[in-house]
């Protein structure tokens, strides 16, 4: 009998070790047709979950109410369970080098109560060679079990795409990998129950590895050079968005644009693969160039913002500049990695302290990320500038009457700066303002 078969009858359990925007909606997607342990160490996440309440807005409140998700923040419980999923962060350090401390953390967690039979997969971002080489070992360390022996192991990068409605776990065709073709199968046969658009096996879990990291790399770099592009535009006084939507009408153009990369997977995981091959005696050019052009993004957004208030005459130091959104993208909730920050850095070497906007971020989550106070919207006042860094729908049904509000009364030259290129520039011209976009 497999373990795919015990899992349908009930008489095993699934788990999943950690629960944010990748590990929730894969638990209650599995508790349809599984039984499924939900653990996570943050006891206060787990109790809203318990209280049918969705942080993350993945699935929303209804479906954690309606969910068969066993939650717990009890580890031991663990034990229940012998096919296990880890979905933890995996970001890096300051220095851009991969941090695996949560990867590692849930290992020991996991291998402390791992039983005989288990099937681990792991769904985190990571280098090619993680789950063999780091995993594995600290699974056997903590559980005196065998790998290959008492237990298998397997690699399913997650692609779950935070705020996207569209492309869900349901409607994407899921990498799964093993150790060996029984594990394949297993593995293969256990996420066919919640990736009804099919399931692709990889050759190797190293090659499943390897997939994740160059997905989020290639977008990276084509966005890159998108904001390349925006850059030597601006400087010839052509407007990139209509470059853009020009070049767009051949058959092969890839339709990329430029814009802040954030998060904690495109702007993460070129890191993992370029540290990797630094390990390996190569020195990445051009992923590591495309890094380099992203994260300089927001000083570049700052300093533009910066060129437009003194073209209208507005003084820079104290200048009142209002900053709709603060999350990495747009209709999530979800502030980490955000590159909104750098903007607002930026602007404070400038003496500007800008009022922060933002009606779906967490602002008990952004004090303790980054130390920022979000206001309400009865702050967009007396504004001399307004920033719009994320395409909330919120925000894209402003108009410009709507946005002209936000002004001081009676000043003519109103700065905008429309980073997600969301509003008719033409329109907002005619309407007075100063318009600027990447």
């Amino acid at each position: 009998m497999s373990l795919y078969n015990d899992l349908l009858e009930k008489k095993e359990k699934l788990s999943l070790v950690g629960l944010g925007y990748v590990g929730m909606p894969i638990a209650v997607a599995f508790a349809k047709e599984v039984n499924v342990i939900g653990y996570d160490l943050n006891a206060e996440k787990i109790q809203k979950y318990k209280e049918g309440f969705d942080p993350t807005l993945e699935v929303g409140d209804e479906a954690i109410k309606n969910s068969g998700v066993d939650f717990t923040s009890d580890a031991s419980r663990l034990e229940e369970a012998r096919f296990h999923i880890v979905a933890v962060p995996t970001p890096v350090n300051p220095d851009h080098t991969p941090d695996l401390t949560p990867v590692i953390s849930a290992s020991r967690t996991l291998g402390q109560n791992l039983s005989p039979g288990s099937i681990v997969v792991y769904e985190s971002t990571v280098y090619p060679g993680v789950t063999e080489e780091v995993c594995v070992p600290i699974l056997e360390q903590e559980s005196g079990l065998k790998c290959g022996q008492d237990f298998k192991v397997g690699y399913s990068p997650e692609r779950i795409n935070p705020g996207d409605k569209v492309h869900r776990l349901s409607t994407i065709v899921k990498i799964v990998s093993g150790m060996d073709s029984d594990t394949l199968n297993e593995v293969a046969d256990v996420y066919s129950l919640v990736a009804l658009a099919g399931v692709y096996r990889a050759q190797s879990i190293k090659v499943a590895e390897a997939a994740k990291v160059i997905e989020n790399s290639q977008r990276d770099i084509n966005i890159a050079f998108m904001n390349e592009l925006s850059i030597i535009f601006h400087r010839m006084g052509i407007d990139t968005d209509a470059v853009l939507k020009a070049a767009g009408t051949k058959w092969n153009f890839l339709k990329f644009s430029p814009g802040l990369v954030g998060g904690h997977c495109i702007g993460v995981d070129p890191y993992y693969l370029t540290y990797r091959a630094e390990q390996m005696g190569y020195h990445s050019q051009v992923i590591l160039a495309g890094r380099r052009i992203n994260d300089d993004m927001g000083k570049y957004v700052a300093e533009s913002l910066v060129k437009n208030l003194i073209k209208a005459d507005i003084p820079v130091r104290g200048a009142k500049v209002a900053i709709l959104g603060i999350t990495f993208k747009e209709n999530c909730p979800d502030a980490r990695n955000t590159k909104v920050v750098d903007i607002i850095n930026e602007l404070g070497e400038y003496g500007i302290s800008p009022v922060i906007v933002d009606p779906s971020a967490d602002p008990d989550e952004v004090g303790r990320l980054y130390g920022l106070k979000l206001s309400g919207k009865d702050a967009l006042k007396d504004m001399d500038a307004v920033v719009v860094a994320v395409a909330h729908d919120e925000f894209k049904a402003l108009k410009p009457h709507d946005i002209a509000a936000y002004y001081a009364p009676g000043r003519s030259a109103r700065v905008i700066m429309d980073i997600k290129s969301i509003y008719d520039r033409t329109e907002f011209e005619d309407h007075g303002f100063i318009y600027w976009r990447l």
